[in-house]
């Protein structure tokens, strides 16, 4: 048996400029950090007593023959991919899925990294991340970008840079005592709204023409961002500031980034004191990330009364793997006709 632990991402800024349709021409930028609200997959090999050969677990259960037959679009591609059978598959997470925080990637890299493991092999952050990209972008053909799985597998506070040879992650060099104070500066706020990223997505890339000097904006301040976080005499209160300069860009990228309800709680929050803040994720639901100085954060808490606080701090290590017990497993002869 095996448990895999990855954890969930928030996405500073960046943002649309990791969609290949972008950075292949103007080159892509985010600055983003993992946090510690987790995914868990448990894999292990299923017992030959029942009528069905596979078993998914996650909002809903699949029992299947055969892989082909699983709806799950990412675990059917993943399970193709490295020719894994016969397995009883479990799903859990901290947060709930469809809320902006890469839950399906982080989901693809814990279950890429649980198969390998099942396998008795390592992989490398790297390799987990390109896998968990080529199913979802290329097998499942989702749209999206390609910071998730990163962020997911590597973990840690990191700025991602794109262009058409690849990827480079790039850990942010700050002291502990700013970080810290990063962290204590910002709240997170569950609005109870859901969607499905990709709808998004597509809809953003259909305008990518029309924001270029937006996103070129929106790269440039992933150097600005950097700059404030690295510079010990900057007040990071500048970095709330520029959260809202670019979420005021984000929402004019595509008509569905954001609606009348979240506009109306971020309005709220910036009135109780909050600098800044945005939709994390694609757009449309989710989670509400704000900058608030901590004196002013009651104000802004009780502004926001309604909706769910959710407590936070960064984590560094990326998907792991928490359990792993060896099985003793034959596996059954796959016979192709």
């Amino acid at each position: 048996m095996i448990i895999t632990k990855t954890p969930f991402r928030m996405s500073f800024f960046g943002g649309g400029t990791d969609l290949k349709e972008f950075y292949e021409e103007h080159g892509g930028a985010v600055l983003s950090s993992t946090f510690d609200k987790y995914v868990y997959v448990t894999v292990r090999h299923l017992p030959r007593f029942f009528d069905y050969k596979n078993q998914l677990t996650y909002s809903k259960i699949e029992r299947v023959g055969e892989v082909d037959e699983l709806e799950h679009p990412m675990v059917r591609n993943a399970m193709k991919l490295l020719d894994m059978h016969e397995l009883i598959i479990n799903y859990d997470a901290d947060l709930p899925a469809r809320t902006g925080l890469g839950t399906s990637s982080s989901f693809a890299v814990g279950l890429l990294n649980a198969f390998h493991s099942l396998k008795g092999k390592q992989k490398d952050k790297r390799t987990l991340a390109d896998e968990a990209i080529y199913v979802e972008r290329i097998m499942c053909d989702e749209a999206g970008g390609l910071q998730d799985q990163i962020a997911a597998s590597f973990g840690g506070l990191n700025r991602i840079d794109f262009d058409a040879n690849g990827y480079r992650v790039k850990p942010i060099e700050i002291s502990k005592s700013r970080k810290e104070e990063l962290n204590d500066n910002l709240m997170l706020f569950f609005t109870g709204f859901s969607r499905f990223s990709a709808d998004i997505q597509t809809d953003t890339k259909k305008n990518i023409g029309s924001n270029t000097e937006r996103l070129l904006r929106m790269k440039a301040m992933v150097d600005e961002a950097e700059a404030i976080l690295v510079d010990e005499r900057r007040s990071l209160d500048d970095f709330g500031r520029l959260l809202h300069d670019s979420w005021m860009l984000k929402r004019r990228t595509g008509s569905k980034i954001s609606t009348g309800q979240i506009d109306q709680i971020y309005e709220r929050a910036i009135r109780a004191g909050a600098l800044g803040g945005k939709l994390l994720g694609a757009g449309g639901g989710g989670f509400v990330l704000l900058y608030v100085p901590k004196g002013l954060q009651e104000a802004v808490r009780n502004e926001l009364s309604e909706l769910l606080l959710v407590p936070f701090k960064f984590e560094e290590e990326g998907t792991s793997v928490i359990y792993y017990v060896p099985e003793q497993f034959e596996m059954e002869e796959i016979k192709n006709d």
